[in-house]
């Protein structure tokens, strides 16, 4: 089962899921009124089992691919995958399989593993939004002091603009946002710092905080995926046979 058609598989269901929430007006609210919300995050497969020959004379369980999704809040939907055999390729090699798919409009909301300069860009390009995770690799130069705006749910905001430039010596003005969290994350981290390409006047740097927070819901969906629809199947070691059993446990969520 090739790997596009695991895929399109997904994408046609997604597809025929939207016409029949939308025609029975089930969507949920959006999370900022006027755009579309797309959340992004990357799923690796789990270490899968020895049962294939060519896997016995190994220690290490063999990771049979991984793959991006595309996530829409408004409708709960799981809208696109971008699969790949290669469990050891960077998530961001995918993304201009990704970029190619951005819509006018759209708000693309990732974590830091998706702060790369080309993929800002590309979605500014496209007139489209991004609230992205900063990573630390990603240079910018301060336009304007940091400066407080408020407290959000989880802590206090701070809030400058920044300039970014691409390869080409393009260069983007965007909003860094700061917050300096009250309790620290899973992973430890007691600052979360977020670029932004939206407006001041359709989300100030309170709201990109909240926004940002909501991403979280997707992992919620990665563990639904896990756990009740079985989507890592680790018998399966042949990466499109794993990619599909992913791509199956999309569809099912969609369902």
């Amino acid at each position: 089962m090739e790997t596009t058609t695991s895929q399109a598989l997904v994408r046609q269901i997604a597809s025929e899921s939207e016409s029949v929430i939308r025609n029975l007006n089930g969507a949920n609210e959006p999370l900022l009124p006027g755009y579309r919300t797309k959340f992004l995050d990357g799923n690796c497969l789990e270490a899968t089992e020895h049962r294939l020959k060519v896997l016995r004379d190994t220690r290490a369980g063999a990771l049979p691919g991984k793959s991006l999704v595309v996530f829409d809040a408004e409708l709960g939907l799981a809208l696109d995958v971008f699969p790949c055999e290669d469990a050891h390729a960077q998530e961001r090699a995918l993304l201009a399989a990704v970029a190619a798919t951005i819509q006018p409009g759209e708000l693309w909301i990732a974590d830091r593993n998706f702060c790369v300069t080309p993929f800002l860009f590309d979605i500014h390009r496209k007139e489209a939004f991004f609230v992205i995770r900063w990573h630390q690799k990603l240079p910018y130069k301060p336009l304007s002091e940091l400066a407080y705006v408020g407290k959000s749910a989880t802590g206090q905001v701070f809030e400058q603009r920044v300039q970014l430039t691409s390869t080409e010596g393009e260069t983007l003005t965007v909003r860094r946002v700061v917050i300096h969290l009250e309790k620290p994350t899973r992973n430890g981290d007691k600052i979360v710092t977020v670029l932004t390409n939206l407006p001041e006047a359709a989300a100030d740097a309170l709201v990109v905080s909240e926004l940002y927070r909501k991403r979280w819901g997707i992992e919620t969906a990665f563990q639904k995926l896990e756990s009740h629809l079985h989507s890592e199947i680790n018998t399966l070691g042949y990466p499109k046979a794993a990619l599909f059993g992913f791509c199956l446990a999309l569809v099912a969520f969609n369902l």
